[in-house]
């Protein structure tokens, strides 16, 4: 009798519990902390002439650096939440283009990276000719597979897409700088925007704005995917490609990657683009026992 009584009881705290439950009631989860970081991309977030003479920098990177100078959003992270400390790792690698953004991405799943930071395209468009550039659609397929892939093997992960520098800005800052000239011909540096720096004739200025407009449609796309993604996947909104940067962001060894002060500039803009992650609740909808 007493064991039917207590089984009674208990069903009774479970029908009034469900009751009191109103349609549509969500259960508050704990706000997103990352726990590791991972940096996927080409030279300019392997953090390539930050600090060296032709050398990555991974220290100077504007994602997952640990270096005070530029403050990174790891380091900013780090600073937010102590469970991240330690836990950044840099898969970038220079010269990358959206081919080979699919296999960071697997190497960042086989490091269980909760937070990857994208930002590639540019050796997409930077090619010895114009023809050569990734078309739009390629490169858009390209980066959709890599999310894929992330989502698949981390379904809890969140992503952050950076959009690609203004590559026009870098002529517009150095054309006239015999230094910056010399570096962009001797190590045939984004021919198809660099070549030819001084030359004012209308085939030239055509080109320029040819691979830029192929720049902002690379961004347009990486939009495009980063919205089908879903809310765990936030884009720039073209932050960094509109930032008006000077030379003094800018490697003095080839007058073409950032240097820490350009990584900084990146890292604070993105940043500021994803902090409210920080804050925010994720919810859950709580099943109701009773109609």
């Amino acid at each position: 009798m007493l064991r039917t009584t207590v089984t009674a009881l208990t069903g009774l705290t479970a029908l009034t519990t469900a009751w009191a439950t109103p349609a549509g009631a969500t259960r508050t989860a704990e706000p997103w902390r990352p726990v590791i970081m991972a940096a996927l991309g080409d030279s300019i977030s392997a953090g390539f002439n930050a600090c060296g003479w032709y050398l990555p920098c991974t220290s100077r990177s504007w994602s997952t650096g640990d270096h005070q100078s530029v403050r990174s959003q790891y380091v900013r992270l780090r600073a937010a939440d102590a469970a991240v400390a330690g836990n950044n790792v840099n898969l970038a690698i220079p010269g990358s283009t959206s081919a080979d953004l699919a296999g960071q991405v697997t190497r960042a799943v086989g490091r269980r990276a909760d937070y990857v930071t994208v930002l590639i395209g540019a050796q997409d468009a930077c090619v010895s000719e114009e023809r050569l550039m990734t078309p739009v659609a390629v490169y858009e397929r390209r980066v959709a597979e890599a999310l894929a892939l992330f989502r698949a093997g981390r379904p809890g992960g969140r992503v952050f897409v950076a959009s690609i520098p203004d590559v026009k800005r870098l002529w517009q800052i150095g054309r006239k700088d015999p230094v910056a000239r010399g570096f962009w011909a001797v190590g045939r540096i984004c021919p198809t925007m660099l070549a030819r720096p001084t030359s004012t004739s209308a085939t030239d200025r055509a080109r320029r704005d040819r691979v830029r407009a192929r720049v902002a449609d690379y961004n347009a796309a990486l939009a495009r995917v980063c919205a089908a993604y879903g809310p765990a996947c936030r884009f720039d909104g073209n932050e960094v490609f509109r930032q008006r940067f000077t030379t003094g962001h800018l490697s003095k060894w080839d007058f073409f990657h950032p240097n820490a002060a350009g990584q900084k500039l990146i890292a604070e803009k993105t940043y500021a683009m994803m902090r409210d992650w920080l804050t925010e609740e994720e919810t859950e909808p709580v099943p109701l026992l009773i109609p």
